[in-house]
């Protein structure tokens, strides 16, 4: 791995003064955190750049007669090994489920990104209750996960007969956003009915119809 991790510091040419131990370094701090994203490290990443700065946002207080503003926590995961493509398929998987129910689910997903997505969850979680002031744990659902792309590393793969081809080593970012309180009956939007279920609609509604003045 450090050997990968070193030539992958040359082909990019991060900096021609550093030595390989010292990049070595910089690459290992960068990599697999949850601090915000850095565009000198990462230009061409996809996704909210200040996920982190929602948490420090200060509401005003609310009057007695409004409705409690349920508290939130967001998280985030840079830079994991896995490609943004299937980290999508995991990201939707949990949306609309309590922090229970996705961490359940997704204990039986056998997948890589699961794992992941899991360890979001529940440093989410504790960063809710130890930093956020929220009493019940299991009083959390997801309200927003979704993925971005992170860090592409491209190196070489050999062919036959002496020729070569290029690999790329995705990896992609997570973030996740969890909300007090129980989760809504139907998260996603109902789809608009078809030609078929609107005119069943209409021929129920023609055939309720009373006649004014009658038995």
């Amino acid at each position: 791995m450090a050997n990968y991790l070193a030539n992958a510091l040359k082909r990019l040419s991060i900096s021609h003064n550093v030595t390989t131990g010292a990049a070595f370094r910089v690459l290992a701090a960068n990599l697999h955190t949850t601090t915000p994203l850095a565009k000198n490290w990462n230009g061409r990443n996809t996704g909210p750049q200040r996920w982190m700065q929602y948490n420090k946002v200060i509401y005003p207080p609310q009057a007695p007669e409004e409705e409690p503003r349920p508290a939130y926590v967001c998280h985030q995961k840079t830079n994991i090994k896995y490609s943004p493509k299937k980290m999508w398929y995991v990201a939707s998987f949990v949306r609309g489920m309590t922090v229970d129910e996705a961490v359940k689910q997704l204990s039986f997903v056998d997948k890589q990104g699961a794992a992941y997505v899991k360890e979001a969850i529940l440093e989410a979680v504790d960063m809710a209750v130890k930093k956020h002031n929220v009493e019940f744990r299991s009083n959390l659902w997801v309200a927003e996960s979704f993925c971005g792309k992170g860090r592409v590393f491209k190196g070489m793969r050999r062919h036959g007969r002496g020729r070569t081809g290029e690999v790329e080593y995705k990896h992609c970012h997570y973030f996740v956003r969890l909300e007090e309180g129980a989760p809504p009956q139907n998260y996603y939007q109902m789809p608009p009915k078809t030609g078929e279920q609107q005119l069943d609609d209409w021929v129920d509604s023609m055939r309720k119809r009373k006649v004014t003045s009658s038995l």
